[in-house]
């Protein structure tokens, strides 16, 4: 099962309680919690979307601007010795240690 669901830009997690016997999620990348849940795939695909329509509506009623998902910004903690090896290395290659991070992150990806 593909446990990532998408719409309107936002990611929720899906998973499955034996228990309940039900499929529910959360969306990720923003502070603000969006559950959704559902029997069935198709009525949790359902609950997704209209969790999402929800918040976009109920930010434009408020006033509050919608929180986008994954703005492309986090922060990493590194220890001292990892930083400075970093550091070197993205100089050694002519790369600010941000394109280095990137370059490394796609690399672990593929």
């Amino acid at each position: 099962m593909n446990n990532i669901i998408k719409y309107k830009g936002y990611t929720g997690t899906v998973n499955f309680s034996q228990e309940d016997r039900l499929f529910h999620g959360k969306v990720l990348g923003i502070p603000d919690i969006i559950g959704f849940e559902g029997v069935s795939v198709d009525q949790l695909e359902k609950d997704f979307r209209s969790a999402v329509d929800d918040y976009l509506e109920t930010c434009r009623e408020i006033g509050k601007e919608p929180e986008k998902p994954f703005s492309g910004k986090f922060v990493l903690r590194v220890d001292s010795d990892l930083h400075c090896s970093i550091v070197l290395d993205a100089k050694r290659k002519n790369k600010s240690i941000n394109n280095w991070v990137i370059d490394a992150c796609k690399s672990q990806l593929k």
